[in-house]
């Protein structure tokens, strides 16, 4: 579903990925971990067009889409649920969930459709519809955020630190989301720093440092490799 090669990108004179490459496949989750600054958001926001690459090339669904603006990309099946949800809090839960299908002028024809697809998912935000998105918890903050993802019908999905800032027992709800999502047929990318819940529904697992990917495998290998642990993921 998505092939990057030799990726790079560069802020000035910095460089925050060098060079790396990996795949996922359809239907497939892979978590891409590592602490802060390792490089994995930059990457997110490279394939989806919004920072700027300095070599490599990117392909979904076999595609090439490096000169794809990021309206092109999410047109070929392709969204990003930023880190830190970045929802509009001075507009309402259906507003939020209209911008969503914002790229494409045949889903903005079935927006009514969406919206009651994307309350079934998520009841607490169907009964939240009209109140504003800043209000939400963090929580059904993050439902929104997937949900306005979800209303431009991807085949993939990139998260951006899903679990940030938020309570163990809605982690874990969240996840149990995205595994579910998985079991209809979507494909997901997820960056996450908390590597234990990102491996628990991932099937792989790429572990990225200054840059570049370090250590790849399948979750079951990494969550019982100890330099892994040591070295990448912060134990003491």
């Amino acid at each position: 579903m998505l092939e990057i090669h030799d990726l790079s990108v560069s802020y000035g004179p910095i460089q925050a990925v060098r060079g790396v490459s990996l795949s996922v496949a359809k239907g497939e989750i892979v978590a891409l971990l590592g602490a802060n600054g390792a490089g994995k958001s930059s990457i997110l926001k490279a394939v989806m067009g919004i920072a700027p690459r300095s070599g490599g090339k990117v392909r979904l669904g076999g595609t090439e889409i490096d000169k794809a603006d990021t309206a092109a990309i999410v047109r070929r099946g392709m969204t990003l649920v930023p880190e830190g949800r970045r929802v509009f809090g001075q507009l309402s839960v259906l507003e939020n969930l209209r911008i969503g299908a914002g790229a494409n002028q045949t889903l903005r024809r079935n927006t009514t459709k969406n919206c009651e697809r994307m309350y079934a998912l998520f009841p607490k935000l169907a009964e939240r519809s009209g109140q504003l998105a800043g209000s939400l918890s963090g929580g059904e903050q993050q439902m929104l955020a997937i949900a306005r993802a979800l209303m431009a019908e991807p085949q993939m999905l990139l998260l951006d630190e899903p679990s940030l800032g938020l309570a163990p027992n809605i982690v874990d709800q969240i996840f149990d989301f995205l595994k579910a999502l998985q079991k209809q047929g979507l494909t997901l990318l997820i960056v996450e720093q908390n590597a234990e819940v990102a491996l628990d529904i991932a099937s792989r697992g790429l572990v990225m440092a200054q840059g570049r990917i370090g250590k790849e495998g399948s979750a079951a290998a990494l969550r019982s490799d100890e330099e892994l642990e040591r070295l990448y993921l912060g134990a003491s």
